[in-house]
Protein backbone atom coordinates (compact mmCIF):
# COMPACT_ATOMS: atom_id res chain seq x y z
CA UNK A 1 0.00 0.00 0.00
CA UNK A 2 2.95 2.07 0.70
CA UNK A 3 4.03 2.18 -3.30
CA UNK A 4 3.39 5.20 -5.91
CA UNK A 5 1.63 2.07 -8.01
CA UNK A 6 0.76 -0.64 -7.47
CA UNK A 7 0.01 -3.78 -9.87
CA UNK A 8 -1.18 -7.08 -8.82
CA UNK A 9 -0.96 -10.98 -10.66
CA UNK A 10 -4.34 -11.83 -11.53
CA UNK A 11 -3.50 -14.51 -8.38
CA UNK A 12 -3.17 -12.06 -6.11
CA UNK A 13 -5.36 -12.02 -2.73
CA UNK A 14 -4.53 -9.22 -0.58
CA UNK A 15 -5.96 -8.64 2.53
CA UNK A 16 -5.51 -7.23 6.35
CA UNK A 17 -5.91 -9.91 8.47
CA UNK A 18 -4.28 -8.57 11.57
CA UNK A 19 -7.54 -8.43 13.68
CA UNK A 20 -7.59 -12.66 13.69
CA UNK A 21 -4.53 -12.31 15.37
CA UNK A 22 -5.91 -10.30 18.04
CA UNK A 23 -4.07 -7.16 16.04
CA UNK A 24 -4.89 -4.44 13.80
CA UNK A 25 -2.85 -3.54 11.23
CA UNK A 26 0.47 -1.71 11.74
CA UNK A 27 2.95 0.28 9.93
CA UNK A 28 0.37 2.24 8.92
CA UNK A 29 -1.95 -0.34 7.65
CA UNK A 30 -5.04 1.17 8.77
CA UNK A 31 -3.88 4.39 7.53
CA UNK A 32 -3.10 4.08 4.09
CA UNK A 33 -5.91 1.91 3.20
CA UNK A 34 -8.21 4.29 4.20
CA UNK A 35 -6.85 6.74 1.59
CA UNK A 36 -6.87 4.18 -0.75
CA UNK A 37 -10.13 2.79 -0.58
CA UNK A 38 -12.18 4.53 1.34
CA UNK A 39 -13.30 4.74 5.02
CA UNK A 40 -16.29 2.00 4.69
CA UNK A 41 -14.32 -0.54 2.37
CA UNK A 42 -11.15 -0.20 4.97
CA UNK A 43 -13.38 -0.86 8.02
CA UNK A 44 -15.34 -3.71 5.80
CA UNK A 45 -12.07 -5.10 4.92
CA UNK A 46 -9.69 -4.51 8.79
CA UNK A 47 -12.83 -5.72 10.71
CA UNK A 48 -13.65 -8.86 8.63
CA UNK A 49 -10.28 -9.88 8.02
CA UNK A 50 -10.96 -11.01 4.55
CA UNK A 51 -8.86 -11.25 1.51
CA UNK A 52 -9.87 -10.26 -1.94
CA UNK A 53 -8.95 -11.16 -4.99
CA UNK A 54 -6.87 -9.22 -7.37
CA UNK A 55 -10.24 -7.82 -9.27
CA UNK A 56 -11.96 -7.00 -6.44
CA UNK A 57 -8.85 -4.83 -5.53
CA UNK A 58 -8.85 -3.30 -8.48
CA UNK A 59 -12.47 -2.20 -8.58
CA UNK A 60 -11.71 -0.53 -5.33
CA UNK A 61 -8.89 1.22 -6.10
CA UNK A 62 -6.52 -0.90 -3.89
CA UNK A 63 -4.24 -1.31 -6.67
CA UNK A 64 -4.31 0.41 -10.04
CA UNK A 65 -3.56 -2.77 -12.37
CA UNK A 66 -4.71 -6.35 -12.60
CA UNK A 67 -2.22 -8.52 -15.13
CA UNK A 68 -1.68 -12.42 -15.74
CA UNK A 69 1.38 -13.65 -13.35
CA UNK A 70 3.93 -14.26 -16.22
CA UNK A 71 3.18 -10.50 -17.40
CA UNK A 72 3.86 -8.96 -14.25
CA UNK A 73 6.94 -7.53 -14.49
CA UNK A 74 6.68 -6.82 -17.95
CA UNK A 75 3.89 -4.66 -16.95
CA UNK A 76 5.76 -2.80 -14.48
CA UNK A 77 8.75 -2.28 -16.54
CA UNK A 78 6.57 -0.51 -19.51
CA UNK A 79 4.49 1.52 -17.35
CA UNK A 80 7.78 2.70 -16.16
CA UNK A 81 9.31 3.47 -18.84
CA UNK A 82 6.07 5.91 -19.35
CA UNK A 83 6.59 7.63 -16.15
CA UNK A 84 10.49 8.04 -16.96
CA UNK A 85 9.67 9.39 -20.63
CA UNK A 86 7.85 12.77 -19.00
CA UNK A 87 9.95 15.60 -17.51
CA UNK A 88 11.64 14.37 -14.49
CA UNK A 89 11.15 17.74 -12.07
CA UNK A 90 7.38 17.83 -13.47
CA UNK A 91 6.84 14.41 -12.40
CA UNK A 92 8.56 15.14 -8.92
CA UNK A 93 6.11 18.00 -8.92
CA UNK A 94 3.20 16.22 -9.37
CA UNK A 95 3.93 13.41 -7.36
CA UNK A 96 4.82 15.61 -4.63
CA UNK A 97 1.62 17.94 -5.17
CA UNK A 98 -0.12 14.48 -4.82
CA UNK A 99 1.02 13.29 -2.10
CA UNK A 100 1.68 16.27 0.48
CA UNK A 101 -1.88 17.91 -0.58
CA UNK A 102 -3.45 14.43 0.35
CA UNK A 103 -2.70 15.07 4.07
CA UNK A 104 -4.29 17.96 4.33
CA UNK A 105 -7.24 19.87 3.09
CA UNK A 106 -8.57 20.84 -0.28
CA UNK A 107 -7.82 24.43 0.94
CA UNK A 108 -4.07 23.77 1.52
CA UNK A 109 -3.54 21.02 -0.93
CA UNK A 110 -4.58 23.21 -3.89
CA UNK A 111 -1.80 25.74 -2.67
CA UNK A 112 0.74 23.06 -2.64
CA UNK A 113 -0.36 22.06 -6.03
CA UNK A 114 -0.46 26.07 -7.49
CA UNK A 115 3.68 26.05 -5.97
CA UNK A 116 4.40 22.91 -7.76
CA UNK A 117 2.72 24.27 -11.03
CA UNK A 118 4.50 27.64 -10.84
CA UNK A 119 7.71 25.55 -10.03
CA UNK A 120 6.74 23.56 -13.41
CA UNK A 121 7.36 26.97 -15.56
CA UNK A 122 10.78 27.89 -14.09
CA UNK A 123 11.95 24.75 -15.87
CA UNK A 124 13.50 24.24 -19.12
CA UNK A 125 11.53 20.93 -19.78
CA UNK A 126 8.56 23.31 -19.64
CA UNK A 127 9.45 25.54 -22.25
CA UNK A 128 10.68 22.16 -24.11
CA UNK A 129 7.49 20.81 -23.90
CA UNK A 130 5.31 23.40 -25.12
CA UNK A 131 7.40 24.25 -27.85
CA UNK A 132 7.66 20.53 -28.65
CA UNK A 133 3.78 20.77 -28.68
CA UNK A 134 3.39 23.54 -31.12
CA UNK A 135 5.46 22.53 -33.22
CA UNK A 136 3.74 19.33 -33.44
CA UNK A 137 6.87 16.66 -32.55
CA UNK A 138 7.96 14.68 -29.68
CA UNK A 139 9.41 16.66 -27.17
CA UNK A 140 13.28 15.94 -25.54
CA UNK A 141 13.15 16.51 -21.82
CA UNK A 142 16.26 16.92 -19.85
CA UNK A 143 15.26 17.25 -16.59
CA UNK A 144 16.66 20.75 -16.16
Amino acid sequence: MACTIRVASEKAKLGQPELNLGLIPGYAGTQRLTRLVGKGKAMELILSGRFVDAQEALQIGLVNKVTPPGELLTTCQEMVEVFLSKPPLAVRYAMEAIDEGSQVSTDEGSYIEANMFGLCFSTEDMKEGVGAFLEKREPKFTGK
